[in-house]
């Protein structure tokens, strides 16, 4: 495995220095959007800065973990505080103009948030302000929850955050987050107390389960159907050091770490401890990722010794920072690949995977994460409904799916891929008895784009199409990709 770790990474590399050498011809922009990117330079302050083909930040402005997510934009623009948001939104709005919001680019969906037009970038929304009279964080949405994890640790305190390295606040927040601390206190919007939301009218407005509940509710899941978040405010819990991190095996220890997965899932009722069992292939090899937690500088024995007793081939597990588990992840390695996600909600786990018949073709990499939660997780929201999950009397635990390749030729083949590897496990699932999968809505930030609507949301469609209507009567956020109500 350690073998192709770097036969891939060597790869990789091959491939982005082609890349970068033919997109400027192939991809570059056109121009046709060219007079809205200087009326927007030319009507905002100068402190929003707008930057084009060519300028360092133009190219970390439209990056994204997944580089099938990247598309060309006409500009780059940054602004600087909610009131400059507002502005640029009142530009593309009036003059019908695509864009996109980016924070941490880690959605695999393809204009999710990238665009051919204007490309905003939440970059100088990077402040972290704890508040202990309250016991809240008000966290800019252009920040990374590392950036997020390294600013609270100072307090002793922490927010229900992402669970590995890179991984942006903002989309992730808006999508419902799954954390290493959901099994303690939910999924990351059940911990949201208040939005900072730039309206598509341009308004800037404060929004809370009191000023506007149902937009809140909206807001909980949403994703960027209602406008421009600029800070979330979350609430905080004490939080000290943690024990775990990563331990990889080769195929031989696939059957001990696949039982005791579902050993775990099955009896581990310790809301303080998880797991991510990620079965990868790599070329025509195959091997476990196992990631593992425990909140607290020592897990109580049993828990993780099935795991820690299967020989394993690196490892690298021990008390630490909660900083320092989440940048052991090791998700840089596929920085870079084109990639997709999808979801299958399962309540029991299987290592059927079927992937091998791809790995002939330009797929480096293809990976299935088990993810066992709690089945309580949804009853820690104390502030009623949330847009997602559509129900929380039905609870299943996200099964993600990636798949990564190299050739942009091949993109509609992996992606349609991963959705016929979805269906099999789903059915697989099913002939296992677990009943009415097809009619679990999909968490939205492992859901492919081409789902339908109905898939993601359910029932809540309609009430959030009506939500859609009163905010935003001119379909300002229509410009912009994802799931749009």
């Amino acid at each position: 495995m350690v073998a192709y770790r770097a036969q891939l990474a060597l790869t990789l590399l091959a491939s982005a220095i082609q890349v970068s050498a033919n997109t400027k011809l192939e991809l570059g922009p056109r121009g046709i959007f060219d007079p809205v990117c200087k009326r927007i330079r030319e009507e905002t302050p100068d402190s929003t800065e707008v930057y084009y083909i060519g300028h360092p930040k133009y190219h970390k402005g439209i990056s994204h973990w997944s580089s099938a997510s990247v598309q060309y934009s006409e500009c780059v623009v940054e602004p600087s505080t909610a009131a400059e948001v507002g502005h640029v939104l009142n530009i593309v709005s009036e003059t019908r103009t695509p864009f996109a919001v980016k924070g941490g680019g880690h959605s695999t969906n393809p204009g999710f948030s990238s665009t051919e037009g204007v490309h905003i970038s939440m970059a100088q929304f990077s402040e972290v302000k704890y508040d202990l009279a309250t016991e809240t964080a008000e966290v800019g949405a252009g920040l990374i929850w590392d950036d997020v994890y390294e600013a609270l640790e100072p307090y002793g305190v922490n927010v229900v955050g992402g669970r590995v390295h890179g991984v942006g606040v903002a989309g992730f927040t808006l999508g419902g987050g799954y954390s290493w601390k959901t099994n303690q206190y939910g999924l990351t919007v059940d911990t949201v107390v208040a939005y900072e939301l730039v309206k598509p009218d341009s308004s800037v407005v404060t929004v809370t389960a009191d000023s506007d509940p149902d937009l809140f509710w909206g807001l909980k899941g949403g994703l960027n159907n209602f406008g421009i978040v600029t800070k979330f405010t979350l609430k905080t819990h004490p939080q000290g050091e943690v024990w775990g991190g990563v331990a990889t095996y080769t195929r031989t220890g696939i059957p001990a770490i696949s039982a005791a997965t579902a050993a775990f899932s099955a009896n581990v009722t310790d809301p303080k401890a998880s797991i991510i069992t990620t079965y990868n292939y790599i070329g025509v090899d195959v091997g476990i990722s196992l990631l593992m937690f425990y909140d607290g500088p020592t897990p109580p024995a049993g828990i993780f010794d099935s795991f820690l007793a299967v020989p394993h081939l690196t490892k690298d597990v021990s008390t630490r920072s909660f900083l320092s588990l989440v940048k052991a992840s090791p998700v840089e390695f596929t920085n870079g690949l084109r990639s997709h996600f999808q979801m299958v909600p399962v309540l029991d786990y299987s290592s059927t995977t079927g992937a091998e018949s791809l790995t002939l073709r330009s797929g480096l990499f293809f990976s299935y994460a088990v993810e066992p939660f709690l089945p309580n997780i949804y009853a820690h929201n104390i502030q009623g409904e949330t847009a997602y999950p559509t129900a929380r009397d039905r609870f299943y635990s996200p099964f993600n799916i990636f798949f990564g390749w190299l050739s942009p030729l091949e993109d509609s083949t992996f992606q349609s891929s991963v959705l016929e590897s979805a269906r099999a496990l789903v059915a697989a699932a099913t002939s296992e008895g677990q009943s009415n999968l097809d009619s679990i809505s999909l968490y939205p930030n492992y859901a492919s784009s081409r789902m339908p609507l109905s898939q993601v949301y359910g029932a809540n469609v309609p009430r959030l199409r009506a939500l859609k209507g009163r905010v935003d009567p001119g379909d300002v956020m229509g410009l912009a990709g994802g799931f749009k109500f």
